[in-house]
């Protein structure tokens, strides 16, 4: 965890959108002990305070950083982590209102991705509705796999379709494992946001990709953090791969074609200028977009990274803000 105090000096940035950045409503923090349980004390405390904040320090920090607007999200498991399906449509619903209140507050400033009880794909469906037509949100984030059932499953079809129409994207977001694969056996280290969450997910979209959604749902966007959780640096290993050992399935792409047209991703948590440079490479500039993962991973350390990066200034620009303005339809100012 990195934590940048205030500072006085100011600088010209950039402007910048930030897509994975993650608050606390009130009640989910019992969602959240599976992995909250492993942090120091005293570093908790800090996230705690951070995660609840909407104001002085958020609102500080993306100022020094040049971030015009934050697209806020539920911290994880969230409603992903409830075991009763009437429970987690009440506590997304919760969750959305809670949400679009603080937006309301700092209009300008704030955006929201919405929280979709998955447990029910119908449920989810509508209140995937609700929140973007009449709450405005951006689209939605979703905590990974809900109790193992994947979304590729095709009872899924009705929230991708959903997607489509409202034209908004899905940010699947890293969770732990159903259960830890055996070859984590004894290496707690591995397990979670060092390595296991960004297999996890990677996995889970490439469920997806390889499931046939793209290809059903041809304008669907589905956003990953963490530079893509590895993907852009294996597109070339799937087209080969998925050739020589297709069992049975067929796509009406390669592998490689949906990444970066219906995949897209955010650096968020990789503050790398090479890795930055490789998913630029393999997805092309419009593909790829800033995020800092707040409060987990320093703003300022995201900032400096992103400006100083090697890209010409329009790709720079478009990393920054403008892949994200046009996604989101966001104004830009």
């Amino acid at each position: 965890m990195h934590f940048h105090p205030p500072g006085a000096t100011k600088m010209t940035r950039i402007r910048k959108i930030a897509l994975e950045e993650h608050f606390m409503a009130p009640g989910f923090e019992r969602y959240s002990k599976s992995f909250l349980q492993h942090i120091d004390k005293a570093v908790y405390a800090e996230l705690a305070s951070r995660l609840a904040d909407f104001d002085e320090i958020r609102l500080g920090e993306m100022d020094r950083a040049g971030i015009d607007v934050t697209v806020l999200s539920q911290t994880g498991p969230g409603v992903q982590g409830e075991a009763s399906t009437s429970l987690a449509i009440g506590s997304a619903q919760e969750n959305n209102d809670f949400l679009a209140q603080q937006v309301a507050r700092h209009p300008t400033r704030y955006a929201g991705f919405a929280a979709l009880p998955m447990q029910d794909p119908k449920a989810a469906a509508a209140e995937l509705t609700r929140a973007v037509r009449q709450l405005g949100f951006k689209g939605a984030l979703v905590n990974g796999h809900t109790h193992g059932r994947y979304y590729d499953d095709p009872a899924y079809d009705e929230v991708w379709e959903r997607l489509q129409a409202l034209d908004v994207p899905l940010y699947l977001h890293p969770i732990d494992f159903p259960s830890v694969p055996a070859s984590f056996n004894g290496h707690a280290e591995l397990n979670g946001a060092t390595w296991g969450w960004g297999v996890e997910t990677a996995t889970h979209a490439l469920r997806l990709l390889f499931g046939g959604v793209f290809d059903r749902f041809p304008r669907l966007k589905l956003i990953l953090g963490h530079m893509g959780e590895g993907l852009p640096f294996q597109r070339w290993r799937f087209d080969s791969r998925f050739a020589a050992y297709p069992h049975g399935l067929t796509l009406q792409r390669a592998p490689s074609e949906y990444i970066g047209r219906n995949i897209v991703i955010t650096t968020s948590g990789v503050c790398s200028p090479a890795a930055l440079a490789g998913a630029i490479a393999e997805m092309g500039a419009e593909a790829v977009m800033f995020s800092v993962d707040y409060p987990y991973e320093s703003t300022a350390v995201a900032a400096d990274f992103i400006e100083a990066a090697p890209m010409d200034e329009r790709t720079r620009a478009l990393v920054c803000h403008g892949n994200a303005e046009r996604l989101l339809k966001l104004n830009a100012s």
